[in-house]
């Protein structure tokens, strides 16, 4: 077999680049003769994480689109025009595109469809984004992470989301495993946190940028927490100051060991962007969720099939108070202990899935 150029968009936030990290992986293992390059923009995390996960990285312009009438509605067509255009010379001999969603998309989909690339799109979010919506118009291999009740996303394979590398590792060397033999990894998690004692241990994280709304309000419980068995594990963000560490709080930056974070964890509180949910659903947590105020409303009810397991809550941010955590964490930790919080394997094989629709568009010929 020749060797073909697989190009994947996807960018912004982690929870587009994740995914597309996870299926190019297995495509690389599947297909090593095949050349692999991302699309991406100079302000997305794929700056970061493309390069480390050894791929091949390719940027072109971001196209702003303000999200109330202004006078930037005036450049967007210059910049879609050069976005399109440098996409073009990035997909000119390219034999397939996938799509993860994110501002980088759009550009890729229409030079994919003006060069009759085929394109294969995944969706994570349960309520899909412009971008991906906008892709669907070009191309029937569409899959989603969760059911999607209307639009073109409703008839698409429903595939599960790809899990983070660590996430994935871990539950593939403990597939068959007891709850004695998870019980005994949640505490070897906690000592690898520095976590010694029996308190409960409460992750904090507002996605891959941290949030000020969710550390504002850590900080101001932080105190009055202390007077319970209660450790909190903070991922503040990247950007954001970082404060000191004690006995009963851990911050850090940016957690790069998710998996050992989430198995020390009694509670979550995060974002509920698709990869957050498909992780605490995965590794079988209860969460708190509060959902980003702004976006096209998809972290309003990508929680909601956890809601309904009664695995999670979801609470405004607007809501979310110093004096409401304080007024609710012990009921929470005390819903959580009433769950078994064995894993879930079902995400295991959604990367696989989303190569085996990319396979069959290729077979297809569809161009």
């Amino acid at each position: 077999m020749r060797s073909r150029k697989i190009v994947f968009a996807g960018g912004g936030t982690a929870g587009h680049i994740q995914p597309a990290l996870a299926v190019a992986r297995l495509w690389k293992k599947t297909y090593p003769a095949d050349q692999i390059v991302f699309l991406g923009t100079s302000s997305g995390l794929e700056t970061k994480l493309v390069p480390a996960a050894g791929f091949d990285l390719e940027l072109i312009t971001r196209v702003r689109i303000p999200r109330s009438l202004s006078f930037d509605l005036v450049k967007v067509p210059g910049s879609l025009r050069r976005s399109v255009g440098q996409s073009k010379n990035v997909l000119k001999d390219a034999d397939l595109l996938f799509g993860f969603g994110g501002y980088v998309c759009a550009p890729a989909y229409l030079a994919a469809r003006s060069l009759k690339v085929p394109i294969v799109i995944h969706e994570a979010n349960a309520q899909p984004g412009w971008a991906n919506r906008l892709g669907a118009r070009y191309t029937d291999a569409l899959a989603v992470g969760s059911p999607v009740t209307h639009g073109p996303f409703a008839q698409a394979l429903i595939t599960g989301l790809p899990l983070r590398d660590d996430i994935t590792s871990l539950l593939t060397a403990h597939h068959s495993a007891d709850e004695n033999t998870w019980n005994a990894l949640r505490v070897k998690a906690k000592r690898d946190l520095g976590i010694h004692s029996g308190n409960k241990v409460v992750l904090v994280f507002g996605g891959s940028q941290g949030s000020q709304a969710i550390n504002s309000v850590i900080e101001n419980t932080q105190k009055l927490i202390k007077e319970k068995p209660i450790t909190i594990v903070h991922s503040v963000g990247a950007e954001n100051d970082l404060p000191a560490s004690d006995d009963t709080y851990i911050s850090f930056s940016y957690i790069e060991d998710m998996a050992t974070a989430y198995l020390a964890s009694d509670l979550v509180i995060a974002r509920s962007g698709a990869i957050t949910c498909s992780e605490v659903g995965a590794l079988g947590k209860y969460a708190l969720f509060i959902p980003l105020p702004i976006g096209n409303g998809e972290q309003s009810v990508n929680a909601d099939h956890l809601v309904e397991m009664g695995r999670a809550r979801v609470l405004e941010q607007s809501s979310f108070t110093a004096s409401w955590l304080l007024d609710n964490i012990d009921s929470m930790l005390a819903t959580s202990d009433q769950l078994s919080d064995l894993p879930h394997f079902g995400d295991l094989e959604a990367a696989a899935k989303i190569v085996a629709l990319a396979e069959h568009q290729l077979s297809t010929g569809e161009r």
